[in-house]
């Protein structure tokens, strides 16, 4: 704020008051000439007389005092322009020492689970409550308040883990994140083996995990097993059970994460795929990102306990 705006706000704010004050000393004035408080000659109806009484002193008085109280106000508080207040408040320094009183309730709450193993918080009620608190408000957006998770988003509740399923590799994955990423390989199949090519290595792929789909046309599944041993086991495998340093999904156990249908897995194969889950540990720190993994491992490892849920 400018010394002008300054000087402004300061002069309107100090006639408004100045204004109220004169006012209620003008209007409480009893002038030469006014009728008596209770004659005003104002009569309705023939029995409605209306009046002119002053108002209490009490009522007086008090109005007195909150114009005072508001030069008080004003004088610790900033409220006159860029004036800050002989009491120094701010909004900011408020909610900083508010901040740092929650924080200090929050790291007593946390400090027992300070360093626990995760299988051990997981079999623990009060931390998987605490776990399951954290999971609805960072991870339930992405993966459901259930951790049934959606398309593009994992199912946390199965025995199904692209990144590994050990307890630290969930912690690693809460506080560090993953980014998982699908090539497209619909130009490179395309020039291998004509449009039939990603066609072909769909049918080929649903034979992983469904055999009996490839009986439908073992000519196709057959072509597209060679494009599948050309491009695709780098990262699948030769028994495409998947890469887990890789974040490369295992294609036989019939979990597909991006969907199974043929029209999914062909948009998936030609322009690929890539899936990020953010890094937390920065937003969490390690005692609350050990809870929620612990919660989030506990989903598929014996389920969550009874005791976690309201």
């Amino acid at each position: 704020m400018t010394q002008g705006w300054s000087w402004y706000v300061i002069a309107l704010v100090a006639l408004n008051i100045a204004g109220c004050a004169w006012l209620l000393w003008w209007t409480a004035r009893r002038r030469p000439g006014d009728p008596k408080p209770e004659d005003t000659s104002h009569v309705w109806d023939g029995d409605i007389t209306e009046y002119n009484k002053p108002l209490p002193r009490w009522w007086i008085n008090g109005f007195y005092l909150t114009i005072l109280f508001g030069i008080g106000y004003l004088a610790w508080y900033p409220g006159l322009g860029a004036f800050a207040g002989y009491g120094k408040w701010t909004s900011k320094g408020e909610h900083a020492r508010d901040k740092a009183t929650y924080n200090a309730k929050l790291e007593a709450t946390f400090a027992p689970y300070r360093g626990q193993p995760i299988d051990v918080l997981a079999r623990d009620p009060a931390a998987l409550k605490l776990g399951r608190s954290i999971f609805g408000n960072t991870c339930a957006t992405c993966h459901g308040s259930a951790g049934q998770g959606a398309i593009g988003y994992p199912n946390l509740t199965d025995d199904i883990w692209h990144w590994g399923g050990s307890p630290e590799q969930v912690l690693q994955t809460v506080l560090e994140g993953r980014e998982g990423v699908m090539a497209p390989w619909g130009q490179v199949l395309a020039g291998m083996g004509g449009d039939n090519a990603v066609d072909n290595v769909v049918a080929y792929v649903r034979t992983l995990s469904s055999p009996e789909k490839g009986l439908q046309n073992n000519y196709m599944a057959a072509q597209g097993k060679k494009h599948f041993d050309a491009v695709c086991v780098a990262c699948h495998g030769v028994d495409a059970k998947g890469n887990q340093a890789l974040g490369a999904p295992n294609l036989t156990d019939g979990y597909w994460l991006y969907g199974d249908s043929t029209a999914a897995l062909r948009e998936t194969i030609i322009n690929g795929r890539h899936g990020v889950m953010p890094a937390h540990g920065e937003l969490l720190g390690e005692t609350r990102a050990r809870l929620v993994a612990a919660y989030a491992w506990s989903l598929s490892n014996g389920k969550a306990q009874a005791a976690a849920t309201p």
